[in-house]
């Protein structure tokens, strides 16, 4: 660490809505999709279950979008590495907004497959398990040997 800090963000949840792109005339693109974290507990007071849910949204970029809109649906499941992005803008009104954005470097999907979100009718997710992953269609991959004694 050169600085002494560290902003890095790991969320398990739920897409809220599918994949929405963005492309640019150099031909990058950028994906922006909603996800949804839940807390469940018991209260002390009513002895009623209470969920809080967070909604945060994540932005991918270029090749991670265009696998993200290909393979992410409403209601998926989604394990998302990133960073926190705060953003500040004029609206049309002249007013500043901001936002808080999670910038995604890593995600793993983890809806199995034929188990889609909203719509199941929809082309289901193959298993791609992270957007690093090198392995083309049809080919398998074998897990090399390890030489551990155990």
């Amino acid at each position: 660490m050169a600085n002494g800090s560290v902003n890095k963000v790991i969320l398990i949840g739920n897409l809220g809505d599918d994949v929405k792109m963005h492309y640019f005339e150099g031909g990058g693109c950028i994906g922006r999709f909603p996800i949804a974290t839940s807390e469940s507990y018991i209260s002390k007071q009513t002895n009623e279950r209470v969920t809080n849910t967070d909604w945060h949204t994540i932005v991918v970029r270029n090749k991670a979008a265009e696998i993200c809109e290909k393979y992410l649906k409403k209601g998926d499941k989604v394990y998302i590495e990133g960073r926190i992005k705060n953003r500040q803008w004029q609206d049309e009104a002249g007013n500043t907004r901001y936002s808080t954005e999670i910038h995604a470097n890593d995600f793993t999907f983890l809806t199995p497959k034929g188990e889609g979100g909203a719509n199941p009718t929809q082309q289901q997710q193959p298993n791609v398990p992270t957007q690093n992953q090198t392995q083309k269609p049809g080919e398998t991959q074998t897990e090399p040997e390890d030489d551990l004694p155990f």
